[in-house]
């Protein structure tokens, strides 16, 4: 198709979207961040959360000075908290091994901490016009249906033939680049969508209406083909929200864990959950002794007046979902312990940590009642 990036550019110019505040923007730095905020994050909540990160970040020389607790906690609410390690880590290298400007060339970008070959694809492009290809979910969407490719989109053949074909398709001129890398995604979001795409609903005329190979067979919602997903697992733990006057215990979670970096509140071991029915009381020593491990059992119990069993809280991630127990327990002062990710949080302080989202609006809540300065 010689003429797919111009027929592209020439529906971008009359359907493309407009006023989005990364657009136009040739500063690498804000291209990174905003293809990065964009993964796995719907486009409404990164126009509200992008400006502030910039406005706290405003060059990668600041995000790399940045405490990483800073960084997860602007980050807080958008999940995959890998991102912002990343973003973090990135920067850094930014910083020591290019002199806080980004290469050009996407291969030297490909090898920065969390850009991959589309990411570098789309940074080079769009702030260095630089004929790099793309290939996110948006951009595979478009390309397995208007060249019919079978297979799963996790296989690798299927992989390769669709990066062979975005090399392929790249317009001529380095100058069209940004245009036609922002047509790519806006064609996908708005027009190819996975489940209502124009061809389907035929509201509007598609461009690629007659070299479509998936509309010319009747089988547009076919494409792409995915592997059938095994069912999310389901699990159980308990958390202990501990408080002692305007202060809650916080842990902070290992970098590599499920919210790694964040802090949250102690937990006992994640179990498969079994059933639905919740027991409805707990021994205080063993909640403590899965929940603080290492820490003396004895003093916390002498401490500690008896768990109240709190509110249930499920939360959803991408493979698997969590039935968070919450056990409250009040302390007349705060205890030192000795692992060093344990720490006393006064509730007016708490804006400045990362929480996990659900978390986050628990102690929110009590922030509220108490007065504190946890906010959105």
């Amino acid at each position: 198709m010689k003429q797919f990036s111009k027929k592209l550019i020439a529906w971008h110019q009359q359907n493309g979207r407009s006023g989005l505040p990364w657009q136009g923007n040739r500063d690498p730095y804000a291209v990174w961040v905003s293809e990065i905020m964009l993964q796995q994050t719907q486009v409404a909540t990164v126009l509200e959360r992008y400006p502030r990160f910039m406005k706290r970040f405003p060059t990668v020389k600041k995000l790399a000075a940045a405490d990483i607790d800073e960084v997860l906690a602007e980050w807080a609410g958008l999940g995959y908290y890998s991102r912002a390690r990343n973003l973090h880590a990135c920067a850094g290298q930014v910083v020591e091994q290019f002199s806080g400007k980004f290469p050009s060339d996407p291969l030297l970008l490909e090898q920065l901490k969390g850009i991959g070959r589309s990411t570098a694809g789309a940074i080079a492009a769009f702030a260095f016009h630089e004929r790099a290809p793309i290939l996110d979910a948006n951009v595979k969407r478009i390309l397995a249906r208007i060249f019919a490719v079978d297979g799963a989109l996790q296989d690798k053949a299927v992989n390769e033939r669709l990066w062979e074909l975005a090399e392929d398709l790249l317009p001529s001129k380095p100058a069209d680049m940004p245009i036609y890398t922002q047509a790519l995604m806006d064609f996908g979001a708005t027009w190819c969508t996975s489940r209502k795409p124009v061809c389907f609903s035929g509201e509007r005329k598609c461009p690629y209406l007659k070299e479509c190979q998936a509309n010319l067979s009747d089988q547009v919602l076919l494409f792409p083909q995915k592997k059938v997903k095994a069912k999310s697992p389901e699990l159980n733990c308990d958390m202990l929200l501990m408080r002692s006057g305007n202060s809650v215990l916080l842990q902070k979670r290992a970098s590599k864990a499920i919210w790694g970096g964040l802090w949250s509140l102690p937990e006992s071991p994640w179990k498969p959950r079994i059933s639905a029915i919740q027991v409805l009381d707990i021994n205080t020593k063993d909640l403590l002794a899965a929940a603080l491990p290492n820490e003396k059992i004895a003093t916390l119990l002498k401490s500690s007046q008896k768990l109240i069993r709190g509110e249930q809280i499920k939360h959803v991630f991408t493979h698997r979902r969590l039935w968070m127990q919450i056990w409250e327990a009040s302390l007349s002062k705060p205890l030192e312990f000795s692992n060093t990710d344990l720490k006393w949080v006064e509730l007016s302080q708490l804006g400045r940590y990362g929480l996990p989202q659900p978390i986050k609006v628990l102690l929110q809540q009590l922030s509220l009642v108490r007065g504190g300065g946890l906010k959105n």
